[in-house]
């Protein structure tokens, strides 16, 4: 199998890479040469900018293309310009950030997708994302009728990560003593292993899949409960969970997601449904979850080798949770 990655050093990409060349593949990397340049020196790689610099691929010609860099709708479209003549399919990695209405749980493919105002904005924001990520599905899907899969995954978990989004939980249970939970333990929350997602892309790959595919886990439903007491029993059964009411934790500026990964208070009725998506399309077709104390472990692992003073991306710091606990201790 002869693969186009574009991207190929970077999480998801770098994942790809590594378990398509451990499958005999015959792996191209088209990207800037920025992020990890010395990964894979034993691939052909192709440096360019996206924007503007897509010529470097004419007259390559492969199996697939896996697009793990796509954003701008207009820049995607150079890219499709260049590729429409020289690769077999098309896998467009996507998100689950496409989808408009998420007041509900069961959120699948043909759910509607966010329309934007201004269809040629590029900056992109919290407010644009989802719906350039849109367009760029568009794009693909114009030039690639029926031969692209597209692929819309949720918060993507495990060894080099290099959002904090997951690995926040982890890190902040081995420092031990008592940990900010957001209420409820009951709350349901999804993510997908990087490693099980790259395998079932290339699984796909080699299926000549296509069509449209939500892409998250596990196959059954996790509360946030039984994430945070895997992460104590594996990681340090010393550590106390103290879970704090969703009022509590808004009434003291404490943001979703960023200061507290996979929590969205249950109180924004739009998005009461964010991590309760159908994946059943993409379980059909083989996507497969390792066990959850490997992906805890495993990240665990791989950040404990990261500098211990960095700065973090996502989490509470140490004296904010400090002070948040606190107050929340006091009471009225």
């Amino acid at each position: 199998m002869n693969l186009l990655i574009l991207g190929g050093t970077s999480f998801l990409g770098r994942h790809l890479t590594e378990t398509a060349l451990k499958r005999g593949y015959a792996v191209t990397l088209f990207n800037r040469g920025v992020t990890n340049p010395s990964l894979f020196p034993q691939v052909r790689q192709v440096m360019g900018d996206r924007d503007g610099g897509v010529q470097a691929l004419a007259g390559g010609g492969w199996d697939a293309v896996v697009d793990t860099s796509g954003y701008i709708p207009r820049v995607v479209r150079q890219g499709l310009s260049i590729l429409s003549g020289q690769v077999g399919r098309y896998i467009f990695i996507s998100s689950l950030s496409v989808h408009s209405d998420y007041s509900a749980p069961g959120v699948d493919e043909s759910s509607p997708t966010i329309v934007l105002d201004d269809p040629q904005i590029e900056e992109i924001t919290g407010d644009t994302y989802g719906g350039l990520k849109a367009l760029c599905e568009q794009a693909v899907l114009e030039v690639f009728p029926e031969k692209a899969m597209i692929v819309r995954p949720g918060l993507i978990v495990g060894p080099c990560d290099p959002s904090d989004r997951f690995t926040y939980w982890p890190h902040r249970i081995s420092r031990g003593g008592e940990v900010l939970a957001p209420d409820r333990p009951g709350r349901l929350i999804q993510f997908v292993d990087v490693r099980d997602i790259a395998a079932w892309i290339l699984l796909a790959v080699e299926n000549r899949m296509k069509g449209t595919y939500n892409a998250t886990g596990p196959a059954e439903p996790l509360p946030m409960g039984r994430f945070l007491e895997t992460c104590r029993t594996l990681i340090n059964p010393e550590a106390e969970l103290v879970w704090v009411e969703d009022a509590f934790l808004q009434e003291n500026d404490v943001s979703p997601w960023s200061d507290l990964p996979l929590w969205i208070p249950e109180s924004e009725p739009d998005f009461s449904g964010f991590m309760q998506c159908n994946c059943g399309n993409a379980i059909d077709q083989g996507l497969r979850f390792r066990p959850l104390s490997e992906s805890v472990m495993d990240t665990q692992r791989w950040n404990s080798t990261r500098p211990q003073a960095r700065e973090w991306k996502a989490g509470l710091s140490v004296e904010r949770e400090r002070k948040i606990l606190e107050l929340w201790k006091r009471g009225p």
